[in-house]
This record gives C-alpha cells, structure tokens and sequence, in this order.
C-alpha cells in the first residue's frame, strides 16, 4: 500500500473494535509503537466519533476510522419475533424486556460522513457492504484514502469498480463481526494467508489483512502471501489501553470456554464469539437480522456483563485468543512484529 497510507514503522493495524473496545488511548498506544491505529466509528454518535478523533491528540497524524454501512430493514418479521419470544426467559432472569418490535438504525451513516467530509481523516475504512451513493469518491475528494473491508473474491472484485484505494482482507478466523456483504452466507473455513492469495490474484488493489492472528509467524505468513500489513484485534483485547470489559477480560483465560462460534444469536449478523451458554442455546433459532437483533439483546447484554455472567455476554474473539497476552500494547505489538518476546506468559 502506498507509503502514504500506512506510513509506519511496523507492518501492522490496531483493528477498530467497536463497542468501547478500541479505545483513543489504544489507538494512541499503537500508533507511538509504530503500527498504524483506527477508531471504531460503529456504534458511536457523530458527536462521539468526533470526540474520539480529537482525543487523539496532535502527536497522532496518521490513522483511520471505520465505519458500518447501513443494510436493509428486517425483511422476516415474524423469525424476529419468534426469537424475541425465545429469548424471554433469560430477559426475566435478569429483570429487563425485551422490545419485539424490530428496530431501524443506520448508525447515524448520513452524520458521521458529513463529520468526515468537514472534518477529514487519512484513512477511512468501510464495513458490511459498499455505500450506494457517492460517499466513496466525496470521501477521496477530500484526501481521504477509501478502504473496503471484504471477505471474498466476489467482495473484492465489487469493491474494486466501487472505486476503492485498497481492500481490509478479513479472513472467517477473526474475532467480532464478520464483514461479509451478506449475513445470511455461510462461511467456509479458509486461512487468511490463502484469501489474500485468491484476492490478490483477482483484483488489482492493495491488501491489509487479517483474521487468525495468534502470533509472529501468523503476522509473517500473511504478510508473504501478500499483505502489505496485518490487522490485529484479538491479540490486543488483554491489553492495558483496551476498554475490554471485566466479564470478557476474565472469560478470555478461563479454561471453562474451550473454543470459538460464528453466530448471529447476539446482534443478527455473523460473528465469532467464545461459545457459551447463549451460543449453544439460541443457535437454533437465531435469526439473520442486523442491527435489530443487536437492539433486541443489547439490554439483556448488559445486564449479564454487569452482573459478571459470562454465558449470557458476546464474548467476540478470533481463533487465536489463547495467545493473548496481558500487558501494554506496545509490548504485544512488538512481539507480533517479531521485535520481542511476548509480554508475560501466554494464558494457559
């Protein structure tokens, strides 16, 4: 990728993790390690998305937000009530209820790129699909580098004519939500260093990728396969600067979870969570659509995050996250460029 875009020292991108889990003062760490930081804009208002660039301070010139693109409207209403109903049980158990009426968001998508248009960043980066209008070509208008996030060849080639500045490769191992431009599709298993390869292959553009990422020769594999850097979330959940929560610091070095799941039980669109109770026992009746099933069991998240029950929390995390290490980020960035040993043992 030009040096332009990811003018940094280390091969390597902070992942925007939204949900109040990459934080300004991650991104700020990141970026004074020498990789290259983005800010979630998922989640968050305009005014808070602002807020969060200008907390990065002058000292951080170079870094990306990213955003959700908006999808359309719930088109099972009757599936989405069937899983409202499911869910009942457990919304009592922890005294909060449930709206069955299927809620709309485009996650202020207007706002926050009139934010970004005023205001301009390096680097923007777009996931869930590709925007219909013209945001791309006014975002590059304005200086700004446009990076679509795909999961495919079929992706990468729509984002190409789209009129992108290069691709987020996110293969299905990743942690959080899968940026698939469809979440009804079943994700195969492939490594990430084998998609870059078919991408780079069938488009012309330059690659970020990740997904997977348990270590340096995970970094090292992806990178010669043909990325120019590698985007890492999973590794930086245990870090000092991440606002991970308690609930999901702990489950993350609990011997209890023994694996990771892509589901849609918490917010309606394919993620990969450890699996727990609310995994296993909603799978059957989960229901693809995004964001009202994120609206439908937000209240009752919260209220199992705050009563410190794992089993009913998202507890995203990419297949990789035994090798998380506890400590500054700028340690665990260093050890995945292969510039020193990991920050502490490796949790068991």
């Amino acid at each position: 990728m030009p040096d332009s875009l990811l003018n940094t020292p280390l091969p390597l991108v902070a992942a925007p993790m939204a949900g109040g889990t990459t934080t300004p003062a991650l991104a700020r760490a990141a970026a004074a390690a020498g990789a290259f930081p983005f800010l979630p804009g998922g989640y968050r208002s305009a005014a808070q998305l602002h807020h969060d660039i200008t907390g990065l301070g002058d000292d951080v010139s170079d870094f990306g937000v990213n955003l959700f693109v908006p999808g359309p409207p719930v088109a099972d209403r009757a599936a989405f009530a069937a899983y409202a109903a499911a869910l009942e049980h457990d919304a009592r158990r922890f005294g909060v209820a449930l709206d069955p009426e299927p809620r709309a968001d485009d996650d202020a998508w207007t706002q926050k790129v009139e934010l970004l248009l005023t205001h301009p960043v390096p680097v923007v980066s777009l996931t869930f699909g590709l925007p219909q209008g013209d945001e791309i070509a006014a975002l590059q208008a304005v200086g700004t580098r446009v990076l679509g996030t795909v999961t495919g060849v079929d992706e990468a080639r729509a984002a190409q004519r789209a009129g992108v500045d290069g691709l987020v490769v996110q293969g299905p191992s990743a942690g959080g939500h899968s940026a698939t431009f469809d979440p009804a599709r079943t994700l195969a298993h492939v490594d990430t260093e084998v998609l870059v390869e078919r991408i780079r292959a069938a488009v012309d553009l330059p690659v970020i990728a990740g997904g997977g990422v348990d270590g340096p020769a995970a970094v090292r594999r992806i990178l010669d396969a043909g990325a120019t850097a590698v985007s890492v979330g999973t590794m930086l959940l245990r870090t000092d600067e991440a606002g991970t929560s308690p609930v999901h610091r702990r489950a993350l070095v609990d011997p209890a979870f023994t694996a990771t799941a892509l589901t849609r039980v918490f917010t309606g669109r394919p993620a990969r969570a450890l699996r727990n109770r609310f995994v296993d026992e909603y799978a059957a009746v989960e229901v693809t659509a995004y964001p009202a099933v994120h609206h439908l069991t937000r209240r009752l998240r919260l209220a199992a995050a705050a009563a410190g029950d794992p089993d009913m929390v998202h507890l995203w995390a990419g297949t990789g996250w035994r090798h998380a290490p506890q400590g500054p980020a700028a340690a665990v960035l260093s050890w995945l460029a292969g510039d020193a040993p990991a920050p502490g043992a490796p949790p068991a």
